[in-house]
Protein backbone atom coordinates (compact mmCIF):
# COMPACT_ATOMS: atom_id res chain seq x y z
CA UNK A 1 0.00 0.00 0.00
CA UNK A 2 1.43 3.40 -1.17
CA UNK A 3 2.06 6.56 1.24
CA UNK A 4 -0.89 8.25 -0.69
CA UNK A 5 -3.36 5.52 -0.34
CA UNK A 6 -2.50 5.03 3.84
CA UNK A 7 -3.35 8.83 3.95
CA UNK A 8 -6.67 8.19 2.60
CA UNK A 9 -7.43 5.11 4.83
CA UNK A 10 -9.21 7.52 7.76
CA UNK A 11 -10.53 10.13 5.43
CA UNK A 12 -12.73 6.67 4.23
CA UNK A 13 -13.40 5.10 7.27
CA UNK A 14 -14.60 9.03 8.21
CA UNK A 15 -16.42 8.99 4.65
CA UNK A 16 -18.12 5.63 5.80
CA UNK A 17 -19.37 6.38 9.21
CA UNK A 18 -20.74 9.34 8.40
CA UNK A 19 -22.73 7.39 5.58
CA UNK A 20 -23.66 4.44 8.28
CA UNK A 21 -24.56 6.93 10.78
CA UNK A 22 -27.25 8.64 8.24
CA UNK A 23 -29.01 5.55 6.90
CA UNK A 24 -29.12 4.14 10.33
CA UNK A 25 -30.66 7.52 11.99
CA UNK A 26 -28.37 7.39 14.85
CA UNK A 27 -27.95 11.37 14.85
CA UNK A 28 -30.17 14.43 13.88
CA UNK A 29 -30.35 14.83 9.93
CA UNK A 30 -30.60 18.55 10.63
CA UNK A 31 -27.72 18.59 12.84
CA UNK A 32 -25.12 16.27 10.45
CA UNK A 33 -27.13 16.26 7.16
CA UNK A 34 -26.22 12.91 5.17
CA UNK A 35 -23.15 12.74 2.81
CA UNK A 36 -25.95 12.22 -0.16
CA UNK A 37 -27.33 15.81 0.94
CA UNK A 38 -24.13 17.91 1.06
CA UNK A 39 -23.32 16.38 -2.41
CA UNK A 40 -26.07 17.29 -3.34
CA UNK A 41 -25.86 21.01 -2.06
CA UNK A 42 -22.35 21.18 -3.71
CA UNK A 43 -23.54 20.64 -7.45
CA UNK A 44 -26.73 23.16 -6.35
CA UNK A 45 -23.91 25.24 -5.12
CA UNK A 46 -21.92 24.90 -8.38
CA UNK A 47 -24.72 25.11 -10.76
CA UNK A 48 -26.90 28.03 -9.19
CA UNK A 49 -25.22 29.92 -6.65
CA UNK A 50 -22.14 30.96 -7.20
CA UNK A 51 -20.18 28.49 -5.36
CA UNK A 52 -16.97 29.09 -8.11
CA UNK A 53 -17.46 32.59 -7.34
CA UNK A 54 -16.79 32.57 -4.09
CA UNK A 55 -13.89 30.18 -3.78
CA UNK A 56 -12.01 32.28 -6.48
CA UNK A 57 -12.59 35.22 -4.42
CA UNK A 58 -11.14 33.30 -1.12
CA UNK A 59 -8.25 32.31 -3.07
CA UNK A 60 -7.63 35.65 -4.97
CA UNK A 61 -7.65 37.80 -1.64
CA UNK A 62 -5.68 34.93 -0.21
CA UNK A 63 -3.05 34.85 -2.88
CA UNK A 64 -2.81 38.75 -2.56
CA UNK A 65 -2.06 39.11 1.09
CA UNK A 66 0.25 36.11 0.75
CA UNK A 67 2.06 37.88 -2.12
CA UNK A 68 1.96 41.30 -0.09
CA UNK A 69 3.24 39.64 3.72
CA UNK A 70 5.96 36.86 1.99
CA UNK A 71 7.62 39.67 -0.38
CA UNK A 72 7.61 42.25 2.57
CA UNK A 73 8.26 39.59 5.32
CA UNK A 74 11.54 38.38 3.24
CA UNK A 75 13.45 41.98 2.99
CA UNK A 76 12.12 43.10 6.86
CA UNK A 77 13.81 39.20 7.80
CA UNK A 78 16.66 40.23 5.79
CA UNK A 79 17.42 43.38 7.14
CA UNK A 80 16.85 42.32 10.42
CA UNK A 81 19.50 39.24 9.51
CA UNK A 82 22.24 41.38 8.39
CA UNK A 83 22.27 44.44 10.52
CA UNK A 84 23.08 43.87 14.23
CA UNK A 85 21.45 47.39 14.79
CA UNK A 86 17.99 46.79 13.33
CA UNK A 87 18.54 43.34 15.05
CA UNK A 88 18.57 44.82 18.37
CA UNK A 89 16.35 47.71 17.83
CA UNK A 90 13.45 45.69 16.59
CA UNK A 91 13.40 42.02 16.82
CA UNK A 92 12.83 42.36 20.41
CA UNK A 93 9.46 44.47 19.80
CA UNK A 94 8.37 42.08 16.62
CA UNK A 95 9.12 39.05 19.24
CA UNK A 96 6.91 40.95 21.38
CA UNK A 97 4.46 41.71 18.74
CA UNK A 98 4.03 38.67 17.64
CA UNK A 99 2.60 36.75 20.56
CA UNK A 100 -0.47 38.55 20.26
CA UNK A 101 -3.23 36.56 18.65
CA UNK A 102 -3.48 37.42 15.16
CA UNK A 103 -7.34 37.74 15.23
CA UNK A 104 -6.94 40.28 18.24
CA UNK A 105 -5.79 42.86 15.00
CA UNK A 106 -9.52 42.67 13.43
CA UNK A 107 -11.05 45.55 15.75
CA UNK A 108 -8.02 47.72 15.01
CA UNK A 109 -7.70 46.68 11.04
CA UNK A 110 -11.59 47.16 10.44
CA UNK A 111 -11.06 50.68 12.37
CA UNK A 112 -7.77 51.80 9.73
CA UNK A 113 -8.73 49.94 6.70
CA UNK A 114 -13.04 49.17 7.03
CA UNK A 115 -14.78 45.91 6.37
CA UNK A 116 -13.87 45.45 2.44
CA UNK A 117 -11.04 43.83 0.39
CA UNK A 118 -8.43 45.78 1.58
CA UNK A 119 -8.65 45.07 5.45
CA UNK A 120 -8.96 41.34 4.60
CA UNK A 121 -5.85 41.51 2.39
CA UNK A 122 -3.63 43.54 4.89
CA UNK A 123 -4.80 41.24 7.71
CA UNK A 124 -3.94 38.16 5.76
CA UNK A 125 -0.63 39.76 4.66
CA UNK A 126 0.29 40.08 8.59
CA UNK A 127 -0.53 36.50 8.91
CA UNK A 128 2.03 35.48 6.22
CA UNK A 129 4.59 38.21 7.39
CA UNK A 130 5.53 36.66 10.61
CA UNK A 131 6.77 33.12 9.77
CA UNK A 132 8.67 34.72 6.83
CA UNK A 133 9.91 37.28 8.82
CA UNK A 134 11.29 34.71 11.14
CA UNK A 135 12.51 31.87 9.73
CA UNK A 136 14.75 34.84 7.23
CA UNK A 137 16.06 36.23 10.04
CA UNK A 138 17.08 33.06 11.32
CA UNK A 139 18.90 31.99 7.53
CA UNK A 140 20.27 35.07 7.43
CA UNK A 141 21.99 35.13 11.09
CA UNK A 142 22.56 31.30 10.48
CA UNK A 143 25.03 32.03 7.33
CA UNK A 144 28.81 29.97 7.85
CA UNK A 145 31.18 32.55 9.05
CA UNK A 146 33.90 30.77 7.15
CA UNK A 147 32.26 31.39 4.21
CA UNK A 148 31.15 35.15 4.87
CA UNK A 149 35.53 35.49 5.88
CA UNK A 150 36.33 34.03 2.75
CA UNK A 151 33.75 36.29 0.62
CA UNK A 152 35.64 39.68 2.32
CA UNK A 153 39.08 38.28 1.83
CA UNK A 154 37.57 38.15 -2.33
CA UNK A 155 36.30 41.64 -2.21
CA UNK A 156 32.91 41.21 -2.23
CA UNK A 157 30.29 43.64 -2.55
CA UNK A 158 27.62 44.13 0.13
CA UNK A 159 25.39 43.56 -2.70
CA UNK A 160 27.18 40.42 -4.09
CA UNK A 161 27.48 39.16 -0.32
CA UNK A 162 23.66 39.48 0.04
CA UNK A 163 22.82 37.59 -3.23
CA UNK A 164 25.67 35.09 -3.93
CA UNK A 165 26.26 34.02 0.13
CA UNK A 166 22.93 35.12 2.53
CA UNK A 167 20.35 34.48 0.65
CA UNK A 168 21.50 31.26 -0.76
CA UNK A 169 22.60 30.26 2.70
CA UNK A 170 19.03 30.86 4.02
CA UNK A 171 17.09 29.60 1.21
CA UNK A 172 15.86 26.51 3.21
CA UNK A 173 14.86 28.57 5.77
CA UNK A 174 13.00 31.41 4.04
CA UNK A 175 11.64 28.61 2.05
CA UNK A 176 9.76 26.91 5.15
CA UNK A 177 8.60 30.60 6.20
CA UNK A 178 6.96 30.53 3.02
CA UNK A 179 5.59 27.25 3.29
CA UNK A 180 3.74 28.12 6.51
CA UNK A 181 2.85 31.33 5.37
CA UNK A 182 0.50 29.48 2.85
CA UNK A 183 -0.72 27.53 5.39
CA UNK A 184 -1.46 30.85 7.76
CA UNK A 185 -2.87 33.15 5.21
CA UNK A 186 -5.13 30.53 3.95
CA UNK A 187 -6.74 30.28 7.71
CA UNK A 188 -6.31 33.84 7.87
CA UNK A 189 -8.30 34.47 4.63
CA UNK A 190 -11.27 32.58 5.91
CA UNK A 191 -10.78 34.37 9.34
CA UNK A 192 -11.39 37.61 7.36
CA UNK A 193 -14.27 36.51 5.95
CA UNK A 194 -15.85 35.41 9.05
CA UNK A 195 -15.45 38.62 10.71
CA UNK A 196 -15.88 41.02 8.09
CA UNK A 197 -18.83 39.81 6.39
CA UNK A 198 -18.79 42.19 3.26
CA UNK A 199 -17.98 40.60 -0.11
CA UNK A 200 -17.95 36.57 -1.34
CA UNK A 201 -16.13 34.48 -0.20
CA UNK A 202 -16.06 30.42 1.22
CA UNK A 203 -16.50 32.29 5.09
CA UNK A 204 -19.63 34.08 3.80
CA UNK A 205 -20.99 30.75 2.22
CA UNK A 206 -20.78 29.18 5.77
CA UNK A 207 -22.33 32.38 7.93
CA UNK A 208 -25.35 32.27 5.20
CA UNK A 209 -25.44 28.54 6.18
CA UNK A 210 -25.32 29.19 9.57
CA UNK A 211 -27.92 31.85 9.69
CA UNK A 212 -30.27 29.67 7.87
CA UNK A 213 -29.61 26.25 9.59
CA UNK A 214 -28.59 24.70 6.71
CA UNK A 215 -25.95 22.52 8.41
CA UNK A 216 -25.15 20.65 4.44
CA UNK A 217 -24.51 24.27 3.47
CA UNK A 218 -22.03 24.70 6.57
CA UNK A 219 -20.09 20.82 6.27
CA UNK A 220 -19.86 22.24 2.19
CA UNK A 221 -17.79 25.02 3.27
CA UNK A 222 -15.37 23.26 5.91
CA UNK A 223 -14.67 20.29 3.22
CA UNK A 224 -14.10 22.91 1.00
CA UNK A 225 -11.71 24.94 3.22
CA UNK A 226 -10.16 21.69 4.51
CA UNK A 227 -9.24 20.39 0.60
CA UNK A 228 -8.08 23.51 -0.31
CA UNK A 229 -6.02 23.55 2.57
CA UNK A 230 -4.56 19.89 2.10
CA UNK A 231 -3.85 20.72 -1.28
CA UNK A 232 -1.78 24.06 -0.89
CA UNK A 233 0.33 22.35 1.74
CA UNK A 234 0.94 19.55 -0.72
CA UNK A 235 1.32 22.08 -3.22
CA UNK A 236 4.26 23.80 -1.52
CA UNK A 237 6.01 20.99 -0.08
CA UNK A 238 6.21 19.96 -3.64
CA UNK A 239 7.50 23.47 -4.51
CA UNK A 240 9.97 23.51 -2.03
CA UNK A 241 11.67 20.04 -2.18
CA UNK A 242 11.81 20.81 -6.13
CA UNK A 243 13.76 23.69 -5.33
CA UNK A 244 16.22 22.38 -2.29
CA UNK A 245 17.35 19.35 -4.13
CA UNK A 246 20.36 20.33 -4.60
CA UNK A 247 20.86 19.99 -0.66
CA UNK A 248 20.87 16.50 -1.84
CA UNK A 249 23.60 16.08 -4.29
Amino acid sequence: MTRHLRGAVLPMLLLATWEAASRAHLVDPRLVPSPELVAYTAFDQVVHEGLLRNLAASLLRDVAGFTLGSSLGVMIGTVLGLSRIADRLFMPSFNGLRQIAILAWIPLISIWFGEGEAAKVVFIMAAALIPVVLNTHEGMCGASAKLVDVARTLTFTRWQLVTKLYLPSALPSIATGVHLALIYAWVASIGSEYFMTVGPGIGGLIIAGRERFQMDLVILGILILGLVGFLINRGASAVEARLLRWRDT
